[in-house]
């Protein structure tokens, strides 16, 4: 297989959005105010720059997740499928995405979603030996996602 089989023709990183990065600032200047009231400077500077630091952490690593599609797999986070198991695509939108997320899921199937993305895109597993149904991906341009999933299905 070349090198060029893998390229991706579509990616796309699941990051949170800025509100979050200004929510945890904001929880930094809550931690420095109570530890200022009652500590000396320097512990209350270390307690809100050791919250900033670990709230940043964790809002770097829960946005990391990236879907990808390329010639030969859809990449959801760290799963990968390869498309030659990949069946019907369906775009959902935010409605569907919470029902089939929710009240309609099934517990077998596979989830890639955020709560700040609403629309996702649901992939039927052909695979007889993968006991996975579908998977749902959460995705911010559910069309793209789905033109790309077809494209190179049924072309790749």
């Amino acid at each position: 297989m070349s090198r060029d089989a893998d390229v991706p023709s579509y990616r796309e990183h699941l990051s949170v959005p800025a509100t979050w990065w200004l929510t945890a600032a904001g929880l930094a200047v809550v931690v420095w105010w109570i530890f200022a009231l009652a500590t000396p400077p320097w512990l209350a500077l270390t307690a809100a720059a050791l919250t900033a630091v670990a709230v940043g952490i964790g809002l770097l690593q829960y946005g990391s997740a990236v879907v990808e599609v390329s010639n030969v797999h859809l990449r959801a986070g760290a799963a990968r499928i390869p498309l030659v198991h990949c069946g019907e695509v369906t775009v959902l939108d935010a409605a569907e995405t919470r029902a089939l997320h929710g009240p309609q899921a099934d517990a077998r199937a596979f989830f890639l979603v955020r709560p700040y993305i609403a629309t996702s895109v649901r992939v039927e597993v052909l695979d007889p030996r993968d006991p996975t149904p579908y998977w749902l991906v959460g995705t911010r341009h559910p069309h793209q996602l789905a033109d790309a999933l077809i494209a190179r299905r049924t072309h790749g």
